[in-house]
């Protein structure tokens, strides 16, 4: 299993000229190892861009996405986070989409697809990041990739 971030999807979808290419081949070969979930965090900042939950539903639906609830004990690895990244300094005051997420992968003990690292590698640094490679060698801490574990069917993510 392998959570898909929000950006990922975003890249596909607006057809991101820096991003679109990375994130559309990602996606292709991840789903051919590891079956691609999202969670109610990231469909809901997927519906920023939606008129309406049928249109959204179906791009999911197109790549094949399943949409997996937050578990309580993700709900709670994510507040304890945040309470880390504020007494480290850090200005926002609500939980970010980001700790529930990496919580969520921590939780699954499974990986995140992403472009952006910085909170997940901070704060869930059990968790394994696909992401481009100017992103992996960012900061400290070299960043392993994903195992690949077979998936049982292989699916066509984007035309």
């Amino acid at each position: 299993m392998l959570l898909v971030d929000t950006n990922v999807l975003v890249d596909v979808w607006q057809n991101d000229p820096q991003w679109a290419n990375w994130s559309v081949a990602q996606l292709r070969a991840q789903s051919q190892i590891h079956e691609l979930v999202i969670n109610s965090v990231i469909y809901a900042e997927l519906s920023l861009n939606y008129e309406s939950v049928e249109r959204l539903d179906e791009r999911i639906e197109d790549l094949e996405l399943r949409l997996q609830q937050l578990p309580r004990p993700a709900l709670f690895l994510a507040g304890k986070a945040f309470m880390r990244y504020r007494r480290a300094g850090g200005k926002r005051t609500n939980v970010l989409a980001d700790f529930f997420i990496g919580a969520h992968a921590a939780v699954l003990q499974c990986g995140i697809l992403t472009r952006d690292t910085t909170r997940y590698r901070s704060y869930f640094p059990s968790v394994q990041l696909v992401a481009p490679e100017s992103q992996l060698h960012r900061g400290h801490r070299r960043l392993r990739r994903l195992p690949q574990q077979p998936v049982a069917e292989r699916r066509n993510l984007v035309e």
